[in-house]
Order: C-alpha cells, then sequence, then structure tokens
C-alpha cells in the first residue's frame, strides 16, 4: 500500500527526530489496547507500506489497503458505548 493510502486510511505521522537518522511512521488507535502501526519511512521498499497491530507477537502484518479499510471499518463498528 502506499504511504498516499495510509494517509486515506486516517493514520497519523509520528516523527522520531533520533540523530542523525529521523524517521517517520503512522498510527490508528480503534480503542485502548487495539492500535495499528506502519513501517517506518526508512523500512519502506518500492514504495511499499505495511500495516500491523502494535505489540502483537506474533506480528500480523497487512499490506493491502483494502484488507486495511475492511478491518477498520470492521473493528470501529463494533465498538460498544460505554454506559454511564
Amino acid at each position: 500500500m502506499t504511504e498516499k493510502e495510509v494517509q486515506l486510511l486516517g493514520f497519523e505521522r509520528r516523527d522520531e527526530s533520533e540523530e542523525p537518522n529521523p524517521y517517520y511512521y503512522y498510527v490508528y488507535k480503534i480503542v485502548d489496547g487495539v492500535d495499528f502501526i506502519t513501517s517506518a519511512n526508512d523500512e519502506v521498499e518500492n514504495g511499499e507500506w505495511s500495516v500491523e497491530f502494535l505489540e502483537a507477537n506474533p506480528k500480523i502484518i497487512f499490506t493491502k489497503f483494502e484488507e486495511v479499510q475492511a478491518l477498520i471499518n470492521l473493528l470501529t463498528k463494533r465498538i460498544k458505548p460505554r454506559q454511564k
């Protein structure tokens, strides 16, 4: 998936200023404990970005825009509002 597609999905860019090689990546929070993170820009090969669940072990990696879009839609539809 391209960086533009990552942005279209609503991922937020995070910049890291580690010297001498600053880099950035994107994150998308569904709910507390369910977050997606992309590969860092310095890890991207041939312009293809990947998305994975943050801190999942083993990793679950997605590379297709349509799959990530469907997963985000499915998960957000199932969020139950908190009761007061």
